[in-house]
């Protein structure tokens, strides 16, 4: 049948052969775009929690090592802890020799990607919850 359309000499593709790879090309677009975007979405909320995470555990063993009282490690974080640039670190003042998150009443201490709506709280003891 695509001998008659073409003709004996005529090599190519027909109109309707283009407009079916376009269609099905635009199909998969509109499926895998969506999921693009949720799954950066998630990889950079992922990146918030796990610098709080990080950033509690360094100020937790910076105090082990140290063995110094009365000390804090404010938000840039302990010597160790190294900031990722991408990361914005709010709020609060740090974390003091016991553990414990300074200001987290009145003035939490916040973590949050620079590309993301979503802000993770570090709590009292370490973990964060996203809002």
């Amino acid at each position: 049948m695509l001998q008659k359309l073409r003709g004996n000499n005529e090599k190519g593709f027909t109109l309707i052969e283009l407009m079916i790879v376009i269609a099905i090309i635009g199909i998969l677009a509109a499926i895998a775009i969506p999921n693009f975007l949720s799954y950066r979405t998630k990889g950079q909320n992922s990146a918030a929690v796990s610098a709080a995470k990080n950033y509690y555990q360094t100020a937790i063993a910076y105090f082990s090592d140290t063995e110094s009282s009365g000390t804090t490690v404010g938000t840039a974080g302990a010597p160790s802890y190294t900031v990722d640039a991408n990361i914005i670190i709010a709020g609060g003042t740090g974390i003091d020799d016991n553990g414990g998150v300074l200001g987290w009443s009145s003035n939490a201490l916040t973590f949050s990607h620079s590309k993301s709506a979503t802000t993770y709280t570090l709590d009292l003891n370490g973990a964060a919850a996203g809002s």
